[in-house]
């Protein structure tokens, strides 16, 4: 996390912006606050990979967001795809992401890796079941909690897909470490295979340290990717995980096992550590390193917002000017041998207060409208 710069803004989309989180391919990712006090993390799209097209398919991926729900989906908060700076804001995680935690503390034991994966393809399923893909699943993209890992920026990478090529210079969609073959060619029309195979990739980096497949330059790792003939690197993975990872990074998408049987296989690894999958879940969340967030000054008030109190005893400018006085020979004379009674609050040319005006007309325009209904004395 770092300060904010210079030239970013100070507030997006109703959020006040209080440090920077971090920089990709399709934006700025800011950490926001409401209000309230709620954290979200604001991500602002660049308007290099936007056009009319891509804008278009933004505010359907927006519209898709809001229907994706579980506990391993950052909960989708709000977004505005027609601001000249697209926006797009999800709960805010606190946690490293898993590509950190892995530099920082070394492959993850079995246990915790099953369980990564099994909540993973849980979270992964969510997705799928509201129409959406991935596309950019890398562990840069996974955040690990106390509540457990969350998955991030699904559905923003097909905003660059529309746009670019593979091949163009410089530029490449998603990470390409953990790209299946279909998409290392450039293709667009994905299946949920290729999420699947993401996810094999990203498990293997958890348990090993280290991709599929390596090379110096993006386009030699995206051309041993394309390959059948160049099998992925599994040293040094367990073997209780090699049969279903090894499948899951299959070259053909027909041969990649679906999700829910993934989830199964993982669970029987859990369990053959002598773990259910919660006590699994427990162990892998107990290992998220506790970083407590920076504390911020008070946010200001804004320009909108009043400590005003109702008074129905204030008499409205505005509405006063609107008012014609009344004539002076249709005031009533006061009665000076009587105190003036208690009543509604009124002005200086004795009329009732805005409010009470108001009031007033409504009770007369229901008097006159409600129909007339006798009151039928008993005699006692």
């Amino acid at each position: 996390m770092e300060p904010l710069q210079d030239d970013d803004p100070a507030e997006i989309g109703g959020y006040t912006l209080r440090a920077r989180i971090g920089a990709g391919g399709m934006g700025q990712v800011y950490l926001g606050e409401s209000t309230g006090g709620h954290l979200v993390a604001v991500k602002v799209i660049k308007p290099s990979v936007l056009d009319e097209e891509t804008r278009a398919r933004f505010v359907v991926e927006v519209d898709n967001l809001k229907t994706v729900y579980g506990n391993c989906v950052a909960q989708f908060e709000g977004a505005d795809p027609h601001a000249e700076r697209p926006w797009l804001a999800v709960d805010y995680v606190h946690g490293p992401d898993l590509r950190s935690f892995i530099t920082d503390n070394g492959p993850l034991p079995l246990a915790e890796t099953a369980s990564l994966g099994a909540l993973l393809a849980e979270g992964l399923n969510t997705v799928h079941g509201a129409g959406l893909l991935h596309r950019d699943l890398k562990p840069q993209n996974i955040l690990l909690s106390e509540r457990g890992p969350k998955l991030i920026d699904f559905g923003l990478a097909v905003l660059a897909e529309r746009r670019t090529q593979l091949t163009a210079t410089g530029f490449v969609v998603g990470s390409v470490l953990c790209m299946p073959p279909e998409q290392a060619r450039g293709e667009h029309g994905l299946k949920r295979s290729a999420d699947v195979y993401a996810l094999g990739a990203v498990l293997l980096y958890a348990a090993t340290g280290h991709y599929p497949y390596t090379g110096d330059t993006w386009q030699a790792v995206a051309l041993r990717i394309d390959d059948p003939d160049t099998p992925p690197d599994l040293g040094g993975l367990p073997p209780e995980l090699r049969p279903v990872i090894e499948e899951m990074l299959a070259h053909a998408p027909s041969d990649r096992p679906p999700l829910g049987a993934v989830t199964r296989r993982l669970a029987d690894v859990m369990r053959g550590c002598g773990l259910g999958p919660l006590q699994a879940r427990r162990r892998l969340e107990g290992l998220t390193p506790f970083v407590p967030l920076p504390d911020f000054p008070p946010l200001p008030p804004r320009p909108d917002e009043t400590d005003e109190v109702y008074d129905p005893a204030v008499v409205d400018p505005a509405a006063a000017e609107d008012d014609e006085p009344a004539p002076a020979d249709r005031r009533p004379e006061p009665d000076e041998d009587q105190a003036e009674p208690a009543g509604p609050s009124r002005d200086s040319l004795g009329r009732l207060s805005t409010p009470l005006r108001i009031a007033e007309k409504l009770r007369a325009a229901y008097a006159r409208d409600a129909p007339f209904v006798p009151k039928v004395r008993t005699r006692t």
